[in-house]
């Protein structure tokens, strides 16, 4: 089965990286479907259900394909754990506000567990 491709907006190509039990593989795929990443995304995850080809994206994002069975599953036990975004930010004591009120939403998200 062909793989959907993602492409950054500095045209550099997104590889794929699978890890189990310490062992990393890494795959330059290639396929029928080149989107941008970010952008083009529900583009490229309506191509695999609609059987074009193979998706590699964070579980989270694939996560009601693959419960409805839209989707199936390929080689979980080489899916890569992803614990999550982190913020980095001066760690000055005046912030603009805009972004201390959005340090204090993450941060509040976080500990409610919606994050």
């Amino acid at each position: 089965m062909p793989a959907l491709q993602g492409r950054f907006a500095s045209g550099a190509m997104i590889a794929w990286e699978f890890e189990r039990d310490g062992e990393v593989v890494r795959i330059n795929p290639t396929g029928p479907l080149l989107v941008s990443a970010g952008a083009a995304t529900d583009l490229a995850v309506e191509a695999a259900v609609a059987g074009t080809g193979i998706i590699a994206l964070f579980e989270d994002w694939l996560r009601p394909q693959l419960d409805s069975g839209a989707l199936e599953p390929v080689l979980e036990p080489w899916w890569p754990s992803f614990p999550g975004p982190f913020l980095y930010y001066p760690g000055r004591r005046l912030l603009p506000a805009p972004l201390r009120a959005f340090v204090d939403f993450v941060k509040a998200s976080a500990r409610s567990g919606r994050g």
